[in-house]
């Protein structure tokens, strides 16, 4: 009788020291694959979205007070690239023309549809690498980190950490610098941009730049994105 309760006892507690010890992580290459399927699968199923987009500069160390603002309607179809309609401009007519319309102009060459492939977080453009501490928490959802480095410099290309959620690959967020300035406002730009899950997708919702040059001194830019109406392939 002791004999059994003794091996009982046992096998409860390699039950709690089974359930106490952690998954073993996934290796990079698993992730790298689950990421790459996601954006496949984006890129098949959504044909275009709309979204509004507001814009704000900050000069110095006040980012309090913006110098300039813009708030346009982006428009994104597939096959045929980003169009964007301006809906309001306020502030420096400087900071507009040399620091916000070249990054509309750039956001829409960066989706002609010849080039598009270019830009997307997958392993043809950046060389990734799973970052050690398995699943951590980001605004709530369980995300895996990976350390990413592009191929080829561009402005829309970020050398840093990315997030993506544990469950299906998909973004969660961005941070790091830019390979190649997107703009007249700098030198070096550290980038950030936050991502989250709409009808399905992950459509990015906040996005910050910081640059520092001896001409233009410390500027930041925040932009917030919102209203999005997605449309979809047809189903069968």
């Amino acid at each position: 009788m002791r004999r059994s309760v003794a091996c009982a006892a046992l096998g409860v507690l390699a039950w709690v020291w089974a359930a106490a010890d952690p998954a073993p992580e996934p290796d990079s290459a698993s992730v790298i694959r689950m990421i790459d399927a996601e954006v496949q699968h984006r890129v098949q199923t959504v044909l275009g979205f709309t979204d509004i987009e507001h814009y704000r500069v900050f000069r110095g160390g006040d980012e309090t007070h913006p110098v300039a603002e813009m708030t346009a309607k982006d428009t994104y179809r597939k096959g045929a690239g980003k169009t964007y309609t301006m809906l309001s401009r306020s502030g420096s007519e400087i900071v507009q023309k040399f620091g916000l319309n070249p990054l509309i102009e750039n956001e829409e060459r960066i989706n002609n549809p010849a080039t598009v492939a270019q830009s997307w977080f997958t392993s043809a453009n950046y060389t990734m690498k799973l970052k050690p501490g398995g699943i951590q928490k980001l605004n709530g959802r369980d995300c895996y980190l990976l350390s990413i480095a592009p191929k080829q410099k561009a402005p829309q290309m970020i050398d840093g950490t990315l997030w993506v959620d544990a469950r299906d690959g998909s973004i969660a967020q961005v941070d790091g610098v830019a390979s190649k300035s997107p703009s007249p406002f700098a030198g070096t730009t550290h980038m950030m941009r936050q991502y989250t899950q709409i009808d399905g997708f992950p459509m990015a919702t906040h996005a910050r730049a910081e640059s520092s040059s001896l001409l233009f001194g410390r500027t930041v830019v925040l932009i917030d994105y919102s209203d999005y109406h997605l449309q979809f392939v047809p189903q069968k």
